[in-house]
C-alpha cells in the first residue's frame, strides 16, 4: 500500500514530517524574481517560474531529512495554467528526489467527475491506446461529505496503483467545530463518525505496517482529539496539519502517533519556506535555512514520540 512506502521513509530518515510547498510570490526571494520579471514582465509565466526555482533548491536542501512533501493546489492554480504547469513539475521533481508526495486538493465530487479528479492527480488518463500520468501524486487529500460515491472512484486507484488518499476529518481551522463537532442522536461527533467511514473504506487496503490507504487529516490545534481518533481509528494514517503556525506543540501531538511513533505525519508549510525571513539571514541563504528549520522541527517533535 501506498502509506507503506511513506512509513518506510519516514523509518528510514527517523522524520514523521512533511514540508508544504504552498508558495505565494512574496515567499521568494527577490533575487529569484529578478530572474523572471525583469525577462518577462509583471506576469503569471514569471511568477510560476520563480515559483518552481523556489522550489527546487528547497526540494535540493531537505530531501535527505524530510521523507514527503505536501503542496496545496491553490497555491498554484491561482497563476492560471503556468501555475499548474509548476506543480505538476514540483511533483516530478520531487519524486525524482526519492519523496512521497501528497497533493492536498480536498477535491470532493460522485461519479464520472471525481472519477476524472481521481486520473488526474492519482490515476492516467487514456489517450487513444496510452495511459499517461497527468500529475503522479502518490497521495491525495480528499473531502468525504459526499459519502461513499465520492470516495469509491479513488479505492479502486489506491488499490491497483498504490496509492492513498487523506479524508477530512478534525481539521485545524478554529471554526472546524461549527460543523465536525455536532453529535448524530447516539451521541458520536461527526468528526469521529467521518474517522469511523475512513476504517471502513480502508478495511480491505491494510499495510504491513497496519495502516490502511484510506488516512485522515486531524489537526495539531486539537490535541485531545487527534489522540481520541488515535485510540478510536488504529488502521488509519494520520495527516496532522496546524503545528507551529497555527499554534500547535509538539507535546500536544504524541497522542497521534502509535506505540512505535508510527501513524501520522506532521505537515509545516510557511515556517519552512519563509524560514529565512524569521531569522534574517541573506536572501540567497534561503534554501538553508529550511533546511535548518525542518531539522529544527524534526527534532522537536521526535523527542516526544518512540519511533523506532
Amino acid at each position: 500500500m501506498s502509506f507503506d512506502r511513506l512509513i518506510d521513509k519516514i523509518i528510514e530518515l527517523k522524520n514523521p514530517t512533511v514540508v508544504g510547498l504552498d508558495p505565494k510570490l512574496e515567499y521568494v526571494p527577490a533575487y529569484i524574481q529578478r530572474r523572471y520579471l525583469d525577462r518577462d514582465g509583471w506576469t503569471l509565466k514569471a511568477a510560476a517560474k520563480a515559483i518552481y526555482d523556489f522550489n527546487q533548491a528547497i526540494i535540493d536542501e531537505i530531501h535527505d531529512i524530510v521523507p514527503a512533501i505536501k503542496p496545496q493546489a491553490a497555491y498554484y492554480e491561482m497563476y492560471g495554467h503556468y501555475g499548474i504547469r509548476t506543480l505538476e513539475k514540483t511533483i516530478r521533481y520531487a519524486k525524482l528526489n526519492g519523496m512521497f508526495v501528497i497533493t492536498d486538493a480536498k477535491r470532493n465530487d460522485i461519479g464520472a467527475t471525481m472519477e476524472a479528479y481521481t486520473n488526474a492527480h492519482l490515476g492516467t488518463t487514456a489517450v487513444g491506446e496510452n495511459n499517461l500520468e497527468a500529475f503522479g501524486a502518490d497521495a491525495l487529500t480528499v473531502n468525504g461529505y459526499l459519502g461513499t460515491d465520492g470516495i469509491e472512484p479513488l479505492l479502486k486507484v489506491c488499490r491497483e496503483q498504490d496509492k492513498g488518499i487523506y479524508v477530512l476529518v478534525k481539521t485545524s481551522n478554529k471554526s472546524s467545530g461549527e460543523l465536525q463537532d455536532l453529535k448524530l442522536e447516539d451521541g458520536t461527533p461527526i468528526y469521529a463518525k467521518m474517522g469511523d467511514l475512513c476504517e471502513k473504506w480502508g478495511a480491505d487496503t491494510i499495510g504491513k505496517y497496519g495502516y490502511s490507504a484510506v488516512g485522515a487529516v486531524v489537526g495539531a490545534t486539537y490535541p485531545e482529539m487527534l489522540t481520541e481518533l488515535r485510540k478510536r481509528l488504529p488502521h488509519t494514517m494520520f495527516l496532522v496539519p496546524g503545528y507551529g503556525a497555527q499554534g500547535g506543540g509538539a507535546e500536544g501531538l504524541k497522542g497521534g502517533f502509535d506505540e512505535n511513533g508510527l501513524g501520522a505525519i506532521v505537515n509545516s508549510s510557511r515556517a519552512v519556506m519563509c524560514a529565512y525571513k524569521k531569522e534574517e539571514c541573506d536572501e540567497r541563504d534561503f534554501a538553508k535555512a529550511a533546511r535548518r528549520e525542518v531539522i529544527r522541527m524534526r527534532d522537536d517533535i521526535t523527542q516526544y514520540i518512540n519511533l523506532k
